[in-house]
């Protein structure tokens, strides 16, 4: 008989060594390690359980909690020791209480298996990742609302397939945005109940014979919710997917701003000072000012997607209950976390520090008849059939193409060839700012609906911050 692997906690049954190629090939430490916090706080909620049904003794909580208190200050002094052959972090957590408190680290494991307790850390890491995410929208949005209140009457053109459509504000322009940023908080604060569900109980699969009080548990985490099926408990991972989904929409709207960015600051719009604090330049030419914290916001948005793919992929044809599959969770998301926060944070910086060029906005309003809506509806409001009045106000756009001039150039003889209930007032219709200001409904461009845009998520803001409203 071959000696038996003494390291292997689960060695009992075996007569062989694992070969060092699957040691190497099922380790899961490059990514689990980052769970070790979550791990011990699982393993205290579980200790106090374990005591209060009389499962270990007062004493014995008291060393297993000591040993973890000494475990987590080698973790975060960066002095604990890590032996790719004992797995993953929670054999290596065990192995090292024991080593310091003896037989009551051996007991800490009654009622539980790896199959619950790597849900719970997960669920522990994921939760805390998603209230980051959820500080670090506040902080975008927040400066977001700052640049809107600064430019509610900067002007400029609003496009609809990238082509010149409507004046609007660009306060009106920004808050498209942190409407965007708002739901991707909503939708965190919508998928946190459904992660922060204790799997503790379920034990491998079937639940345990030990008389645990799962509840129990799940309040020593702050958790409100406990799992309904043990089954379910340790192969569900919705809430690794929800998280990744979330991270998806997050990157999505980031990377349409950054996009937003790389066109503003190409000299053909010119609508934006890049911070130089923000920029990079070229190698070889001089002159250049590149956008590329915005192009790798952008690029990283990918990443994302693919991880929430990839991750989809593998859970996709698993049969009930837990497989070693799952072991690939960790890295997509852990990876898509890092992502998201450092874009969100560079954003947040980035935009703080952005200049608008009112100018370049304003020339390039004067360019494409973005008022040709507001003679349009001047006719409609003249008593002209809408109809009628869309394909007048084309014929005079055209006319004022052929001359060079803009809408509000032509003189009001011109006006008049082509309809006779157009009069003077008609500039007053075609001035720029008067064609936002018009714009007045709930939810428009105009002054007053952006200013209770800018009050309302004020307001919202201040509650999420723990104000009163």
């Amino acid at each position: 008989m071959k000696d038996k692997d003494p390291q292997k906690i689960w060695g009992g049954r075996f007569a062989a060594r694992t070969s060092s190629l699957v040691e190497e090939f099922t380790q899961s430490l490059d990514y689990d390690r980052f769970l070790a916090l979550h791990d011990l706080e699982g393993s205290r909620a579980h200790a106090l359980m374990l005591a209060d049904t009389g499962i270990i003794s007062p004493e014995e909580l008291q060393r297993i909690l000591s040993g973890l208190d000494q475990i987590q200050g080698e973790l975060e002094q960066n002095e604990f020791n890590w032996d790719p052959g004992l797995e993953d972090v929670h054999m290596n957590i065990e192995k090292r209480l024991t080593d310091l408190i003896g037989e009551p680290g051996q007991k800490l494991h009654t009622g539980r298996s790896r199959n619950d307790q790597v849900a719970l850390d997960f669920r522990l890491y994921v939760a805390g990742a998603l209230e980051r995410w959820q500080s670090e929208l506040k902080e975008l949005i927040s400066i977001l609302l700052n640049q809107a209140e600064a430019h509610r009457k900067t002007l400029l053109p609003g496009y609809t397939h990238l082509q010149p459509a409507q004046p609007v504000c660009l306060a009106q322009h920004l808050l498209a945005y942190v409407q965007m940023f708002k739901r991707d908080y909503e939708r965190i604060e919508q998928a946190m109940p459904r992660t922060r569900v204790s799997p503790l109980g379920a034990a491998a699969l079937a639940g345990t014979t030990y008389c645990l009080q799962p509840e129990q548990t799940a309040g020593h985490l702050g958790f409100e919710e406990v799992f309904k099926n043990s089954m379910d408990a340790v192969s569900d991972r919705d809430f690794v997917l929800e998280g990744l989904f979330v991270a998806s929409m997050i990157m999505m709207h980031l990377s349409r701003l950054g996009e937003e960015i790389i066109l503003w600051s190409n000299p053909g719009f010119g609508f934006i000072i890049l911070p130089d604090a923000y920029s990079t330049g070229s190698s070889i030419m001089p002159q250049k000012k590149n956008p590329d914290v915005a192009e790798l916001v952008r690029g990283k948005a990918g990443g994302v997607y693919g991880r929430l793919m990839a991750l989809l992929t593998t859970m996709k044809a698993l049969p009930l209950t837990y497989n070693r599959d799952m072991q690939e969770d960790k890295e997509p998301f852990i990876e898509a976390c890092k992502s998201v926060s450092s874009c969100l944070r560079v954003m947040t910086g980035m935009m703080g520090e952005m200049e608008f060029n009112k100018d370049k906005m304003m020339q390039a309003l004067k360019k494409g008849f973005l008022n040709a809506t507001e003679l349009a509806d001047y006719l409609v409001f003249k008593g002209t059939p809408f109809r009628q009045a869309h394909h007048l106000t084309g014929r005079l756009v055209a006319y004022a193409e052929e001359k060079g001039l803009g809408l509000e150039e032509l003189d009001l003889t011109v006006f008049q060839d082509f309809s006779r209930l157009i009069d003077r007032d008609v500039y007053g219709v075609l001035d720029y700012q008067q064609a936002v200001n018009r714009r007045s409904t709930p939810g428009g461009t105009g002054p007053d609906s952006v200013l209770g845009q800018i009050k309302d998520l004020r307001l919202w803001l201040d509650k999420k911050n723990g104000g009163s409203v």
